[in-house]
């Protein structure tokens, strides 16, 4: 037989990155990976880092200055103190959506290196253990782990950037806006609310109408959208489609559905205690949510393609198609199906390239 079974299940599991010579992986040579990592993907994740900083830390995008009504009771709400003293607080924040997706990703992927799908559960294109030079080899564990990492601290400095670049076009006000504003309004011609006029009845427009902090000022006009919620929903969805493509439970149907649940949970209440603190707007937390899940969603369906390899035409193969490479076996009992007979043509004629088998006389 021309053809082994450890091939033959090697092609019905649509894994060509290994030869069953042996059971060696193939050794694919490339003289590219490394010089693009480093001046390629590593420029853009550096120029993405330090766009997010200008936008966080220094005053090069000044902020939008928005205008107010008078004794607005929308941006009345008293000063809830800075974000320190917040019970979901930045520095716990970004060390969960950081430390969570990076621990979850490293577990996924050590096991699945270290506990292999049985072969048909492998996905339809494999991928090659890649050799540049004469000492650097990268496993595809190492590279999916590499890639998956990076795809999201990209991602994590990208929902950052947007989140920035929306405070600071819109200007939005915080629901304490007023509160650290103190707006003089006797000198800004502001009568104060009566029976006859319950509402706001002017809109202050004036760059110097508030008379407190200019930092606290600065930071109360940056509300839309909420960061803190765009990052969450960013890392708990990022996670949540990793768990769901990736890990493989069996026997139950619960498992994965509960770990994905578990994690909306601290972004669901990261966007509460927001609101609750008046921080930040209902409307704000919601922009944060679609954003961070928006980068997300694109990040893994067509950057890593749903944490799976690419066939190298840019697509995958139908299950059709996986079948028509696997190597057939010729059998003599399928050579000739039919019974012993003469084959004719549509007009009667018989076949010109067959020949009928001689009639046995019993």
């Amino acid at each position: 037989m021309g053809v082994t079974i450890p091939a033959l299940l090697a092609a019905r599991s649509g894994c060509p990155a290994f030869t069953m010579a042996g059971g060696r992986p193939q050794l694919k040579r490339s003289f590219s990976i490394i010089p693009c990592f480093v001046f390629v993907e590593s420029v853009l994740l550096g120029i993405v880092v330090l766009l997010a900083y200008r936008l966080e830390f220094t005053d090069t995008f000044p902020v939008h200055t928005q205008g107010f009504f008078c004794y607005d009771s929308t941006y009345a709400k008293p000063y809830p103190g800075p974000e320190a003293a917040s019970r979901a607080p930045p520095a716990l924040i970004y060390a969960l959506v950081t430390a969570g997706p990076t621990l979850t990703i490293l577990l996924g992927e050590l096991a699945r290196a270290f506990f292999p799908a049985p072969p048909s559960a492998i996905p339809v294109i494999g991928e090659r253990t890649i050799v540049s030079g004469a000492c650097c080899r990268f496993s595809p564990p190492l590279r999916r782990l590499v890639r998956f990492l990076g795809v999201y601290s990209f991602g994590l400095f990208t929902t950052t950037i947007f989140a920035n670049a929306g405070q600071v076009v819109t200007g939005n006000p915080t629901p304490h806006f007023l509160s650290v504003c103190r707006p003089n309004y006797t000198a800004l011609g502001c009568p104060p609310p009566s029976p006859d006029r319950p509402g706001p009845n002017r809109f202050v427009t004036d760059q110097g109408a508030c008379a407190g902090s200019p930092s606290l000022v600065a930071a109360a006009r940056r509300a839309f959208p909420c960061k803190d919620a765009a990052l969450c929903a960013y890392a708990v969805a990022y996670t949540a489609m990793y768990v769901t493509l990736v890990f493989r439970v069996k026997g139950s149907r619960l498992v994965k559905p509960s770990l994905c649940l578990a994690l909306l949970c601290p972004a669901f209440l990261v966007g509460v205690v927001r609101v609750a603190e008046y921080r930040n707007h209902w409307s704000d937390v919601l922009a944060g949510f679609l954003t961070g899940a928006a980068i997300a969603t694109f990040l893994v369906t067509c950057v890593v393609h749903n944490f799976q390899s690419r066939p190298p035409s840019g697509r995958r193969l139908s299950p059709w198609e996986d079948l028509g490479q696997t190597p057939t076996m010729d059998s003599r009992l399928e050579k000739n199906p039919r019974p012993a007979g003469r084959i004719r043509h549509r007009h009667g004629s018989p076949h010109p390239s067959r020949r009928t088998a001689p009639t046995v006389a019993t």
